[in-house]
């Protein structure tokens, strides 16, 4: 089982702060992770489209597409944060 974290417009768009899922055997990757979510349809595709701006975290740490996960990881995905 995972836990998924999602923040501000990403939190707001999708309706929920985190979830608890348990991912099929094929989804092993945070590519694939984004797109077993994005078949959620509605904003879930809308929101993690390919182009669209968001970043994802494994444990705390930056993770990219290739970026592996494991059973009991936790994973935030979330837009980009700008200074000012």
């Amino acid at each position: 089982m995972l836990s998924v974290l999602y923040f501000a417009r990403l939190r707001d768009a999708l309706g929920v702060s985190s979830e608890r899922v348990d991912l099929p055997a094929d989804v092993n990757d945070v590519a694939a992770l984004v797109a077993w979510l994005r078949k959620r349809g509605g904003a879930w595709e809308e929101e993690l489209a390919p182009g669209r701006a968001f970043r994802v975290a494994v444990n705390q740490d930056m993770a990219d597409a290739a970026s592996a996960l494991r059973d009991g990881d936790e994973v935030a995905i979330f837009p980009p944060v700008t200074g000012g």
